[in-house]
């Protein structure tokens, strides 16, 4: 990979890039630091990244990184697990309603389903970036489906 290279995948994929840590953190600015790292990681490895590999490898190093920050306990995460269905009469906001919903995922398949349905990624990109094979990323995304449809219940109760 070049230089010029480099800086098409810093337009190409970093919007994506912010969006999938801001899922997994829920802190701006930590998302950004997130996507820094990874950018940075990227340019001191700049000649021996390929650069057909550089969005997988950008993506796993943001998801390795939340992870590992995660277990040092250097991120703040704010995330209320509920375990009973839980819909406001108030709030019809479906996207309110989806993100808690999201919330209630194990951090594998919130990722997964992330990726999959917010990111447009395959089944073996997504195994590639989490380090899956594509029959676990399929497990992961129909379990946090299922999750998310008993979550939400159904559709005419949302709206």
């Amino acid at each position: 990979m070049n230089k010029k290279e480099y800086y098409i995948a810093v337009n190409e994929f970093s919007d994506g890039l912010y969006r999938f840590a801001l899922k997994l953190i829920k802190d701006e600015s930590s998302a950004q630091d997130l996507v820094q790292d990874a950018y940075e990681k990227v340019w001191i490895k700049i000649e021996s990244i390929e650069t057909q590999k550089v969005k997988f490898y950008l993506f796993r190093i943001v998801y390795n990184k939340f992870l590992d920050d995660k277990k040092r306990n250097k991120v703040i995460y704010f995330e209320e697990y509920l375990h009973e269905p839980f819909i406001d009469q108030e709030t019809s906001d479906l996207k309110v309603i989806l993100n808690k919903a999201l919330s209630t995922l194990p951090l594998i398949q919130k990722s997964a389903i992330l990726l999959r349905d917010y990111e447009g990624y395959s089944y073996d990109e997504i195994g590639e970036i989490l380090e899956l094979s594509a029959s676990q990323v399929k497990v992961y995304i129909y379990r946090a489906r299922k999750q998310l449809q008993q979550y939400i219940g159904k559709l005419e109760s949302v709206i």
